[in-house]
């Protein structure tokens, strides 16, 4: 299986389960180990380094379920996901040197753009554990884009969500793209992906069957036969 991502463009992975599209995620982003190919980024090789550093490279991943620190505010969760781009050396901050004070400014002022970016502004002071499940989606991506990723792969993120949730969060992908980061995409949700895709890539056992913009990706006879089936069709029509 061979595809790339290109330059700021949203690409979508779609397929049935056991596809691999889940897999390809785990193996870009270090959670498990290829036993065969090669993964590279920016002409980095990623196979073999571990989750932490490939993040360090750029390449910053959510996942199917929700990962947030539940027992503090919003804004805290976004402030710990800042850690990557904090200055100061840790005897500096036991020391309180007054370049400490100016870098957590900075950090702050970083966050509540994020948090404006996610539309999560007016939910900074409320603990995580009160958000809805959408709210909760978009503090994970907040937490991920705190990471400042160059490449963000978002693993299912409307899963669960009701349709005017999944209008918020096809909308908050198109800022995100405008901000410069390139998206990678799996979801089932085939409105949202045909939505937001420039390009999608399907999977079946593994291998890739079609890859194109996303109104040929909806008339390919093996697309349609592997995953989107007939029903697909006839409602589109």
């Amino acid at each position: 299986m061979t595809f790339e991502v290109r330059e700021g463009e949203v690409l979508s992975l779609i397929g049935p389960n056991g596809a691999g599209k889940t897999s390809a995620f785990n193996a870009i982003t270090g959670y498990i180990t290829p036993s065969s190919g090669t993964i590279t980024y920016r002409g980095t090789p990623l196979a073999g380094l571990k989750p932490d550093q490939i993040a360090g490279h750029g390449v910053v991943r959510t996942f199917q379920k929700t990962s947030v620190f539940n027992g503090l505010p919003v804004l805290d969760n976004v402030l710990i996901g800042l850690h990557r781009r904090a200055r100061q050396h840790p005897l500096a901050i036991m020391l309180g040197l007054p370049g400490v004070r100016r870098d957590e400014a900075r950090l702050r002022d970083l966050a509540w753009e994020i948090l404006d970016l996610v539309a999560l502004r007016p939910r900074a002071d409320e603990v995580a554990a009160s958000l809805s499940y959408g709210e909760l989606r978009l503090l994970e991506v907040a937490i991920a884009l705190a990471a400042e990723p160059t490449l963000l792969l978002l693993d299912e993120p409307v899963s669960g969500m009701n349709p005017a949730e999944t209008g918020a969060f096809m909308a908050l992908i198109a800022r995100i793209r405008a901000s410069g980061i390139t998206i990678l995409l799996v979801e089932h949700d085939m409105k949202m992906v045909m939505g937001v895709s420039d390009r999608v890539v399907c999977l079946n056992q593994g291998k890739i069957i079609a890859d194109g913009p996303p109104a040929a990706i909806q008339q390919d006879p093996q697309v349609i036969r592997a995953y989107l089936g007939e029903r697909y069709v006839r409602a589109r029509g």
